[in-house]
């Protein structure tokens, strides 16, 4: 009889190429919140949006190096999971872990919703649950299979995003170059993101209700951190990865944004439609619609298929460090871990369908992506408490980092003092503030089941 460990590969391989990498980086940081929550950001506040982006990705750039240097410094470091037991202790690895996994099937949750939407606009008499179904497994199947199979998608997915967005912003900058004149008798032109109000027409207030939204639209930044254990020279490919992300926002947020509000005032932009297709729309592409149509969908599905892939590496994280069953360590033969994908599949189809129960699908739809926001930003706090520890317990290592963080503990401070500014936002409005108070939930469950594991 064969054991178990000779037909079964015991560690994940190092399959994703530069490539691969530098596409996840991207379809990480470009979700479905870019392509359908920047109508309802542009409304709330204005061409200031721009800024908010900005400010957002900025802070996000340093938790990335943060994590970067801290991944580099011992290659035995799969994921954030095991940096911060090591570093910050073992209740970091289990609430980081498990947090993150909750998140993902949040986001994935959001994200089938979403499919499910968008698959309607082809066949609107189809059954909502039915697309959903199928999406989950799809999903399931396609990371079943190898590694490798699942990077191949991430790049060709992220491409499509790619495609889409850059013929946007050419077509775009051609109606502005052209001073394109809308039905409506308004003319294309970069002038109209200050003449109507200036760049803050909805005051302080609007620019910092653009925050709430905006912040969910970064969730999945830190894919490549899931990545580092089944990357193809690490020391070479998450330095590239990260480095890119600030060029990566400014022209795939800010370029985009600056584009649709060029060519629509911004107080014509309707917070329930996507600005993509409005344009695409006005600039007279008859297909548009189904085009974009068949994009937003790639993005989400990319978006739920890169949930799946980082869940169950996240429960095979927790099950090495001894804080989830051991089932979920058994790795198939496709040195995928199998089971704990499963199970994550079983999660989402299951928070899918009661989602279906809530009467008020844009209400349920605000309320889990708030409450994704809020435990990806107590992730990403993680992150920078524990690039603080390890500053202080191993300096050696930081002395010899070839890839430091700029700004090192001082930027942890002023990211941090972000997110908390960006929670305290979150009390404004009435819908984020009841995702804000039903996420200590979360911690307390997470906080239970610790002990009970401690007491093991």
């Amino acid at each position: 009889m064969t054991h178990p460990q000779e037909t079964n590969p015991e560690h994940l391989r190092r399959s994703l190429s530069n490539r691969h990498l530098q596409l996840i980086a991207i379809g990480g940081a470009i979700g479905t919140g870019l392509f359908m929550g920047s109508g309802k950001t542009i409304s709330l506040a204005g061409p200031s949006i721009l800024f908010v982006y900005l400010i957002i990705g900025v802070m996000l750039f340093f938790v990335m190096r943060a994590m970067g240097e801290l991944l580099l410094s011992n290659l035995e470091y799969k994921s954030f999971i095991d940096f911060s037991t090591d570093l910050l202790g073992p209740w970091a690895g289990f609430f980081c872990g498990w947090t993150y996994w909750f998140c993902w099937i949040i986001t994935a949750i959001a994200d089938v919703i979403a499919i499910a939407n968008y698959a309607q606009f082809w066949f609107p008499s189809l059954a909502p649950w039915i697309p959903a179904v199928l999406c989950v497994l799809l999903l399931l199947t396609l990371n079943l299979t190898t590694v490798r199979l699942f990077g191949e998608l991430e790049f060709w997915f992220a491409l499509i995003k790619i495609i889409a967005i850059c013929a946007l912003i050419v077509t775009g900058f051609g109606m502005v170059a052209w001073a394109f004149r809308s039905p409506d008798g308004h003319v294309a032109s970069l002038a109209n993101l200050w003449n109507d109000g200036g760049m803050f027409p909805m005051g302080v207030n609007g620019f910092f209700a653009g925050f709430q939204i905006a912040v969910f639209a970064f969730v999945g930044i830190e894919l490549v951190g899931t990545t580092a254990a089944e990357t193809a020279d690490p020391e070479r490919n998450l330095p590239k990865a990260i480095n890119s992300i600030p060029v990566r926002i400014i022209i795939f947020y800010v370029l985009a944004l600056i584009v649709i509000m060029s060519v629509t005032p911004w107080r014509q932009v309707l917070p329930g439609k996507s600005p993509f297709v409005e344009l695409f729309v006005l600039a007279g592409i008859p297909a548009a619609a189904s085009l974009i149509n068949f994009v937003v969908l790639t993005s989400a599905t990319s978006s739920a298929n890169s949930g799946m892939f980082s869940t169950s590496r996240m429960l095979y994280g927790l099950a090495e460090e001894d804080h989830a069953p051991r089932a979920f360590r058994r790795l198939s033969k496709a040195a995928v871990p199998s089971r704990g994908l499963i199970f994550s599949c079983v999660c989402l189809l299951g928070g899918a369908m009661l989602v279906y129960v809530v009467p008020n699908l844009v209400t349920a739809f605000t309320l889990v992506t708030t409450l994704s926001a809020i435990l990806f930003m107590f992730v990403w706090s993680l992150i920078l408490c524990s690039y603080m520890a390890y500053r202080k317990k191993r300096p050696e290592l930081h002395a010899v980092s070839s890839y430091k963080m700029p700004g090192g503990v001082l930027m942890c401070w002023v990211c941090l003092a972000f997110f908390a500014f960006v929670l305290v936002l979150l009390t404004l409005e009435a819908d984020t503030r009841q995702a804000l108070l039903a996420s200590p939930a979360w911690f307390a469950i997470l906080g239970i089941g610790y002990a009970l594991r401690r007491k093991r």
